[in-house]
């Protein structure tokens, strides 16, 4: 059985198909960037809670609860950020037309395919 190639971890390794409007400093999420750093400093602070929970030997089910809200507080950060993408970076390269939209288009795809397997 082969598993589906993993997305990179780090965000210096992923890279935007050439002539993409999302290579410039204004990805579609700019505007929302303060709530999307808040909303991930409060999944940090879940994240060290549920090791300290395991640190301190907690009853197991109280440790998945954790982790079952720490995962659907990821997801939800994800489907922002796919959100804002879909609205501006797929957007303005389907206005642009060409391989630009077709790649984009393709790109998406490929992180709601990754999305939908975690």
């Amino acid at each position: 059985m082969t598993t589906a190639p993993q997305a990179p971890t780090d965000p210096e390794s992923v890279t935007e198909p050439e002539g993409s409007d999302c290579q410039s400093t204004h990805h579609g999420y700019i505007s929302d960037k303060d709530r999307y750093l808040a909303r991930l400093k409060r999944i940090e602070g879940q994240a060290r809670g549920i090791h300290r929970m395991v640190d301190e030997e907690k009853y197991c089910i109280d440790v998945l609860t954790q982790i079952s809200a720490l995962t659907s507080a990821l997801q939800g950060v994800a489907l922002g950020l796919l959100d804002d993408h879909l609205k501006h970076c797929v957007v303005d390269a389907a206005k642009t037309g060409g391989q630009t939209a077709e790649d984009k288009i393709k790109e998406a795809s490929e992180a709601i395919a990754r999305l939908v397997r975690s």
